[in-house]
């Protein structure tokens, strides 16, 4: 970013990240906001901070913590008092730790985003807008600039926006700059135009085709801009990964669940390599200031691994014991993950029929009852295309699965000699190993005749694989991940069906332009 002539970096703090159960917090490891922003300050950057409480739709939860839902009737991004004192805890937490890195207290945060795109939410709440600009006031003092973000029309400003909060604006290129910062100087007449989320690229949905845009159209909105002396934040430059269950979903007009990759397109790729588009902003940046001198930082160093042969370790309804040493809960009717105070991942409910069915019996539930995707199992084998019946089933026995705690601690453990093993349907675990050749190189993972699931490297939580859908194709696994020395441990949870000899396929490039149409099952790929 620096050696691109970029002088500041704009960042997410995700409430959820950070406090994932109530009055527990975490800023170690990969949380550490401390050393992220040390780490800007040595590059010389300046920082433009997004602390929400509601950062983005395309994260779990838009970042809100999922134990919020703990109360049945809260209401969210609203001035709700339950709402609103979680998030005041959070910001006493937070803010604090923000205040003494401020640009007017020697720091170098420059400006600090409250919520995002309230706009385009429902809520148009503006006592809630008032209770966060009263609470980033009195945690942060009267001098920091505080700003807000949404699409650049009179609809989505008029109800995102509050006098004290400076107002922005966010759109993609485009032939007329002028037109569309318009709908920002309505509400700012005076005040510098800032397009806070100028739009590189676009991310990926599953089962839509990979979003790709121009070099030189983005690197020609980019000029536009300058020319017209306007303040741009490029999103994304660098898009990255959302690993484990961190991917969210957006909103239009149906729902639309966002890939385990956030490459986006970005000038900067999913694995930090510059691209084609990153040369042509540089090139534009060059025209309006100095840029640094010396070489740009090339590419990380990719290998192919190769092929990893799995073996299947069990059926998950074989390992209830290793999935859920607890024990199952028991309820007469079935609970919803928040009632469980399951956060992510999976949950298995299991009851009896209350009686023999002779003759073919429709299974269904009541419409909106089912608001994730479910896997209906009859003397464990894997029905499809169900639908749920007038019989209310009772007396469930409940199991909260932890997979990532049984992974973290080494279960189930590795065997990297099986060349294969039964394939079956229904959710199952899968491992394997492989040795690198005395190196830990960033690498691709694909999935050949897989279905659906997780998949965990070393007990990292790599994210999900969906190849039958896409359009992605690989899991980026950065080097950090791997053992240049010891074996690598994989354990892969498939929820539907496995290839008959199960393997998968390190490679040394990403794939991320094929998609499965659902209804003629044919595969598409972009013009």
């Amino acid at each position: 970013m620096y050696m691109s002539g970029l002088n500041a970096v704009q960042v997410y703090v995700p409430w959820n990240y950070h406090e994932p159960l109530p009055g527990v917090y975490d800023f170690s490891g990969d949380r550490d906001l401390g050393h992220f922003l040390d780490l800007t300050a040595e590059m010389g950057l300046l920082v433009i901070l997004r602390p929400g409480p509601y950062i983005c739709a395309e994260w779990e939860m838009g970042g809100l913590p999922a134990w919020l839902l703990w109360k049945p009737d809260i209401v969210l991004r609203s001035s709700d008092p339950d709402y609103l004192q979680a998030v005041d805890s959070w910001l006493e937490v937070l803010l604090p730790r923000i205040k003494p890195r401020l640009y007017q207290n020697g720091g170098n945060i420059i400006s600090i985003q409250v919520e995002n795109e309230y706009g385009s939410y429902s809520g148009c709440d503006y006592d809630y807008l008032r209770h966060l600009r009263a609470a980033f006031r009195t945690r942060l003092g009267p001098d920091v600039l505080l700003f807000t973000t949404d699409g650049n029309s009179a609809a989505e400003l008029r109800c995102g926006t509050l006098q004290g909060l400076y107002a922005t604006v966010d759109f993609g290129p485009g032939p007329n700059v002028t037109a569309a910062f318009a709908p920002q100087r309505l509400y700012e007449p005076k005040g510098p135009l800032v397009n806070s989320e100028y739009y590189t690229g676009w991310l990926d949905y599953w089962g839509e085709p990979h979003a790709s845009s121009s070099p030189a159209q983005v690197a020609q909105g980019l000029q536009d801009m300058l020319q017209l002396g306007a303040n741009v934040n490029m999103y994304m430059f660098q898009g990255g990964t959302n690993f484990g269950y961190w991917s969210g979903a957006d909103y239009k007009g149906c729902y639309k669940p966002v890939t385990t990759s956030y490459d986006y397109d970005a000038p900067l790729s999913e694995a930090g390599d510059p691209t084609e588009k990153l040369f042509a902003i540089r090139t534009v940046i060059g025209k309006f200031q100095p840029l640094p001198e010396g070489p740009m930082p090339p590419a990380t160093p990719k290998y192919a691994y190769g092929h990893v042969p799995l073996r299947k370790q069990g059926e998950v309804l074989e390992l209830l014991d290793v999935l859920c040493p607890g024990g199952p809960i028991r309820s007469r009717f079935p609970l919803t993950f928040e009632a469980v105070k399951q956060a992510h991942g999976f949950v298995l409910y299991r009851t009896r029929l209350p009686r023999d069915v002779w003759d073919p019996a429709p299974l269904s539930a009541p419409p909106n009852s089912v608001c994730d995707r479910a896997y209906v199992l009859l003397n464990g084998g894997l029905l499809q295309n169900l639908s749920l019946d007038s019989a209310l089933l009772s007396d469930w026995l409940i199991y909260p699965l932890d997979v990532d705690s049984a992974v973290t601690r080494g279960w189930p453990l590795p065997t990297p000699q099986a060349e294969g093993s039964r394939a079956g349907l229904g959710p199952a675990l899968y491992t394997g190993a492989f040795q690198t050749p005395g190196i830990a190189w960033d690498t691709f993972v694909k999935f050949p005749g897989w279905s659906k699931g997780q998949l965990w490297i070393n007990g990292f939580n790599v994210g999900r694989y969906w190849p039958v859908r896409g359009p992605q194709q690989t899991l980026f696994v950065p080097g950090s991940l791997l053992s240049a020395s010891a074996p690598n441990n994989i354990t892969l949870l498939e929820l539907e069906g496995a290839p008959p000899r199960p393997f998968v396929l390190f490679l040394d490039r990403p794939l991320f332009n094929q998609t499965v149409s659902a209804r003629a099952g044919t595969e598409l790929r972009p013009p």
